[in-house]
């Protein structure tokens, strides 16, 4: 993902979801998707995806049932 990809989905995210505290950082030796980040902690993976001329990007969360217990 390009910086310019980073900076625009971030501002997405953050209007979204109505926290500015969420961040997307660059993953080590990938190109192709970013970490996305509530402050120190980690929520999922943002992956770009270009094909037929046509950009979309994928948001990933995984929840464990453990992070679901007592809800």
């Amino acid at each position: 993902m390009t910086p310019t990809d980073i900076a625009q989905v971030q501002t997405y995210m953050r209007k979204r979801f109505a926290n500015p505290r969420i961040g997307l950082i660059r993953r080590e030796k990938k190109t192709d998707s970013v970490e996305v980040m509530l402050d120190d902690e980690f929520l999922g993976v943002v992956y770009k995806d270009v094909e037929d001329g046509e950009t979309c990007f994928h948001f990933q969360m995984t929840m464990l049932d453990i992070d679901l217990e007592g809800l």
